[in-house]
């Protein structure tokens, strides 16, 4: 396997490291949180981004080679073996409160940071087996109706009112969290319902995508109820939470107060670069499987991670997702930070 796809292997040290929190105990249960939300960070400050994108050769290079799909494949075994260490460790009595805690925050990161992401990736693929994967990725987050609103609903109508999971100027990431949370499963049913409605059939049976959903996370969550106990359900809803709030807070700064033109009564103008927030710091992307080149993603939502380019007029984040997600979460430094930008981008965006 060349080095060009080993560096996304980077990602399966939030594993090793929650193995070690497992093993070890005390404070190296918050091992994969400290590393996703404090080393790297802290690392991304000394390395320049970088803007340069591959040659068409190697484009095609990276497309026929299947080692990159296998990398996204291979998620889905890892997290699910850590949600079942997850829960055997958490059945051992002898584990602290704050032990208990450290596991469940750090396995909520891999919900999100691993799952979710991979989940986004592979739910745009056109294979059943694919999509397939992408389910099975979003489901210990109880999060399942993300695959229809988001490739159905949220490219269609990304950086505009319609869109739940495009955050708003001025607007806090914890009122966006209840309002994108809420209203992307309103979306996701709606949808839905039109689908089967144009189909002439009921959207109050098991046709339903959403329904279905709802019945195998429901089957997902006594499972671990009735084998574990509903104490460790409960911590392990925690862990779940944590995993959609880490999506739902990459959503946040992926399209903050970038706003698409009407140009008509139901339309909007194109999606382009420049209403996605883009990082090059190449940390952040390696670790997400390139899901900080967002510009490019929404430009083109067919394009496979490995390709995907840097666009001179996407609007730049001052660092990579993690430092971005932690910046969020304290709304004036952010607003302070992003306001300007805001304002700077809408000049460009006038030129352009």
């Amino acid at each position: 396997m060349q080095p060009r796809i080993l560096k996304y292997g980077m990602v399966y040290i939030l594993p090793l490291l929650f193995l070690v929190g497992i093993g070890s105990g005390g404070i190296w249960t918050f091992a994969p949180l400290i590393f996703a939300f404090g080393i790297i960070p802290l690392a991304e400050v000394f390395f320049a981004p970088k803007s340069a994108n591959i040659e068409a050769t190697e484009r095609e290079i990276r497309l026929a080679d299947r080692s990159y799909d296998f990398m996204l494949y291979l998620v889905v075994p890892i997290l699910y073996t850590m949600i079942i260490l997850y829960l055997f460790a958490l059945s051992n009595s002898g584990l602290q409160r704050y032990e208990v805690v450290g596991l469940t925050i750090s396995l909520g990161v891999m919900l999100g940071g691993m799952g979710i992401n991979v989940a986004h990736e592979l739910g745009h693929r056109n294979t059943r087996f694919e999509q397939t994967l992408s389910k099975m990725l979003l489901l210990p987050s109880a999060y399942m109706h993300f695959f229809v609103e988001h490739n159905r609903g949220h490219h269609k109508n990304v950086s505009t009112h319609e869109d739940p999971a495009s955050a708003r100027f001025n607007e806090s990431i914890y009122h966006f969290w209840l309002r994108s949370s809420v209203y992307s499963f309103v979306s996701a049913w709606n949808l839905e319902k039109k689908r089967l409605q144009r189909l002439g059939k009921s959207p109050w049976s098991l046709r339903n995508e959403i329904i279905q959903f709802q019945f195998i996370q429901l089957a997902f969550w006594l499972a671990i109820g009735f084998g574990f106990g509903w104490s460790i359900l409960a911590s392990y809803t925690g862990a779940a939470i944590v995993g959609f709030l880490m999506l739902e807070t990459v959503n946040y700064i992926e399209h903050y107060g970038l706003q698409r033109i009407k140009v008509s009564d139901h339309r909007y103008e194109k999606v382009q670069p420049l209403h996605s927030w883009n990082s090059n710091h190449g940390l952040g992307r390696v670790m997400l499987f390139e899901l900080s080149r967002h510009s490019d993603h929404h430009f083109e939502p067919g394009k496979k991670y490995q390709v995907l380019y840097y666009h001179d007029q996407s609007p730049q984040m001052p660092t990579g997702y993690p430092g971005m997600m932690l910046l969020s979460l304290i709304p004036p430094l952010w607003f302070a930070v992003m306001n300007p930008k805001i304002a700077a981008q809408k000049e460009v965006s006038q030129w352009a």
